[in-house]
């Protein structure tokens, strides 16, 4: 059985040319917020990514088939669709079979990503260890992904609703690098510094560009994770949303939810709790991400 990625003429002629392909996760459009909030992030994103030299490759699984790179019109669908399945790795094979559609997560765009021969990919935070993992073994797909398919994803750390330290002791079992850019602090998503420090900042989106090209002379198969602090403007102070993030998390114990739930549960939480400041700060930091994957693209793309 043979599964291809259908890529759309604008993402297949710049692959072919060999020009910066900049991936795009679909979970924010059919997860992450309400329509037409959700279309118009995405278009925005996008548009960023042009802005800085890529073409952007929005990733998504439609009535069964892997896609990179949607038109205007598939991308409004997608953004009012009802009961769209969210997709990790170990979803596609049924969503395929299915011939359903599905947004996909930090997981299944890298894997659709390597699929289709993009290497950079722009998302917002990605998951990672739960706190309390050490009683509900909750420990997001995406880690196993970026250990596993040589994709480098921009993000602005990992979601601070998630035990930090215990998900960058995973990377680093796992022989993933993690780039500060322009920093040696860890980000929290919402907040610039998760009180992490790492080994290693880069300076500039070439310098990303050549760490990825040595790590595949090497011969490595890991995705390489470039974490990429939120706007200063545009942060939420770390005191306040680590209080309004243990509410959150309380109510989630109340009320039971748990595994593929508990983040977006969590995410709506602290929307509420934060009166939209959580929401105007991840499209913030996702255009951030979008507009440095784009030039980690360009500078790779001249690596040849």
């Amino acid at each position: 059985m043979q599964i291809d990625v259908a890529t759309s003429p604008e993402v297949a002629a710049a692959l072919d040319e060999g020009r910066p392909v900049v991936a795009l996760e679909s979970t924010i459009i059919t997860h992450g917020m309400p329509y037409p909030q959700n279309v118009e992030t995405a278009r925005a994103v996008e548009a960023v990514v042009r802005a800085n030299g890529a073409v952007p490759a929005t990733i998504a699984v439609l009535e069964g088939r892997l896609v990179a790179g949607l038109d205007a019109a598939t991308l409004d669908r997608l953004g009012q669709a009802q009961g769209v399945f969210k997709a990790t790795r170990r979803d596609l094979a049924p969503v395929i079979v299915r011939g359903a559609t599905a947004g996909t997560t930090v997981a299944a765009t890298m894997v659709i990503a390597a699929k289709a021969g993009i290497p950079v990919f722009a998302t917002g935070g990605i998951g990672g260890v739960h706190r309390g993992a050490e009683e509900t073994f909750d420990i997001s797909a995406d880690l196993i992904e970026l250990a596993t398919t040589p994709v480098t994803v921009v993000c602005a750390g990992a979601k601070s609703i998630l035990d930090i330290p215990k998900t960058l002791e995973f990377l680093e079992t796992h022989g993933v690098p993690v780039l500060g850019y322009r920093t040696t602090a860890f980000p929290a998503f919402f907040s610039r510094d998760s009180g992490e420090t790492l080994d290693f900042a880069c300076d500039s989106a070439a310098e990303i560009a050549a760490v990825i090209a040595a790590h595949r002379a090497l011969g490595f198969q890991s995705g390489i994770l470039v974490a990429n602090p939120i706007p200063e403007a545009d942060a939420l102070d770390a005191a306040t949303i680590g209080a309004r993030i243990a509410e959150a998390i309380a109510a989630a114990e109340a009320e039971g939810v748990t595994r593929k739930a508990l983040t977006p549960f969590l995410l709506q939480r602290i929307l509420d709790l934060t009166d939209g400041r959580s929401l105007v700060a991840n499209i913030a930091l996702v255009k951030n991400n979008a507009a440095l994957a784009a030039g980690i693209a360009v500078a790779l793309a001249s690596h040849g």
